[in-house]
């Protein structure tokens, strides 16, 4: 623990490569099980974050090391990067079928309308069946659909999908 606590010690900024690499370096020689390693390793990271330049120049660094200690700090970063990767594509998956189910409540709640705006008015309100077809935002539709149940005329319908939509009449 105390090596994973050198991420939070007062050093200067121009001392971080040196830091990690220090750190990577002592966490080889403590040979703990991989996901103790792994924990430690984690929460260094966590505070101690190198920029692009700072990780290339760690990187020149760890290829003056043994043979032997860079491919256990390989081990070691390679395992974080796959468990980041797999967790980057499981949120990624799940956001998309979020974004995909609210989607597909848009298009539902859009075919709705048109079906309500063809049955009451028919082929005349082909025009504003066009003009919900545009509109994206699912609270804007439930408005609408919430709306045009009170119209009565084809001209109400028209008035109630303008106001809501920002057009003018």
């Amino acid at each position: 623990m105390a090596a994973a606590l050198l991420s939070k010690m007062g050093f200067k900024p121009e001392e971080k490569v040196t830091v990690k690499l220090e750190f990577m370096r002592m966490l080889v020689r403590l040979k703990l099980d991989p996901a103790r390693m792994e924990l430690l390793a984690g929460f260094f990271e966590t505070y101690l974050k190198l920029n692009r330049e700072e990780e290339e120049q760690y990187n020149r660094e760890l290829g003056k090391l043994d043979r032997k200690e860079v491919d256990v700090i390989m081990q070691i970063t390679t395992s974080w990067h796959e468990k980041g990767r797999a967790e980057g594509l499981a949120e990624g998956r799940e956001e998309g079928r979020a974004e995909g189910r609210a989607e597909g409540r848009v298009e539902r709640t859009r075919e709705i309308i048109c079906k309500y705006l063809t049955r009451k008015f028919g082929e005349r309100s082909a025009n504003l069946q066009q003009k919900v077809g545009q509109v994206t935002d699912l609270e804007q539709l439930d408005h609408i659909l919430e709306d045009l149940f009170a119209a009565s005329t084809l001209e109400e319908a028209r008035a109630i999908i303008n106001d809501d939509i920002g057009e003018p009449l």
